[in-house]
């Protein structure tokens, strides 16, 4: 491991101010995964700051929407009765992820930035464009059954690894953060990044951007939403799949829908077309296999996972089978 500094911040601007004192700093966390690359010299901090005392509350507003501190760990938050009532599908997503250690240590804000889990991006003796912009990308023709159908790149076809970060794509939710310039908002749909020709680059933070909190509007359908994950093992394994999902009927038709995929892309990936044609239709299975068809057109699989092209088709009409049952 590369020697580094260490301090623990007493607020968030004396965070930010230990961060831009020092290039390459780093925020830490519950650390489960910087530590985790840390160890396999594959990050590198000249400094950590530790941010663990800060921004942990879950706070309901007035008008029914929640904000949840960065600094709330991942078992507290799935266990937070607003969040199981209101919104089922994010409790689901957590406890679907990782191990009950790893969630009592682990943070929203550190699993919002955990870097992909491919096993290339983790080898040092393989080429990995993220890793090293430029080395190549050996799971192209590698071992690739787990990595991404959506939005590759010639650069990288590496899968962001979050369950949590999934349902909140569904949920519209927001990222307050905090930097040198002062603070902004971001939607979590647009805080991750496609590889392109840059995959080394996660999400749009700037340096010394530190992610304070993350907002959920109230939304009607929320209550009545859920995850769904398909793996190779019934538990601590990364999703080949999975669906985040939240249906309102009105009438016998679908009045508003969200749906986002997991372990299909860079990032996790809101299905807003398979929404648009859904909203107004009966929830049948020929129409929402159709709005899955139609989102999964551009998919490309590469030799060994195709498959997954089918299987998100099939998870997609399952999830929503089953939350339109409830809802009959």
């Amino acid at each position: 491991m590369t020697p580094f500094s260490y301090a623990r911040a007493d607020d968030v601007p004396g965070a930010i101010a230990l961060a831009v004192a020092t290039p390459d700093a780093k925020y830490l966390g519950g650390g489960t995964n910087l530590v985790d690359l840390m160890r396999e010299t594959i990050e590198r901090p000249a400094a950590l700051v530790d941010v663990t005392g800060l921004s942990r509350e879950i706070t309901v507003g007035a008008d029914g929407g929640v904000v949840i501190g960065a600094g709330v760990t991942n078992t507290a938050l799935a266990a937070d009765r607003t969040i199981r009532t209101h919104y089922p599908m994010l409790s689901r997503a957590i406890l679907a992820g990782a191990s009950a250690q790893i969630r009592n240590v682990a943070t929203v804000g550190g699993n919002l930035l955990q870097r992909t889990r491919c096993g290339y991006f983790y080898d040092d003796a393989a080429r990995c464009n993220k890793r090293e912009p430029g080395a190549g990308c050996d799971a192209i023709d590698g071992f690739n059954r787990i990595h991404a159908i959506l939005g590759a790149s010639p650069s990288c076809v590496a899968t962001h690894p979050s369950d949590m970060c999934v349902a909140l794509a569904a949920l519209d939710a927001q990222v307050r953060v905090a930097g040198p310039d002062g603070e902004r908002t971001i939607a979590l749909v647009d805080l991750h990044r496609l590889p392109g020709g840059s995959p080394e680059r996660d999400t749009v933070l700037d340096p010394g951007e530190l992610v304070v909190a993350v907002e959920l509007p109230a939304l009607p359908f929320a209550a009545h939403s859920t995850y769904r994950k398909v793996r190779d093992r019934a538990s601590y394994a990364f999703a080949l799949i999975s669906v985040a999902a939240g249906i309102e009927l009105e009438n016998g038709a679908i009045k508003d829908v969200r749906i986002a995929l997991g372990g299909v892309a860079h990032k996790p990936w809101r299905a807003f077309k398979a929404e648009a044609a859904l909203r107004g239709q009966a929830p049948s299975e020929a129409n929402v296999r159709a709005a899955a068809e139609l989102e999964l057109a551009d998919a490309a699989g590469l030799r060994d996972n195709g498959f997954k092209i089918e299987l998100a088709k099939r998870a997609i009409v399952a999830t929503l089978a089953e939350l339109s049952g409830e809802q009959a």
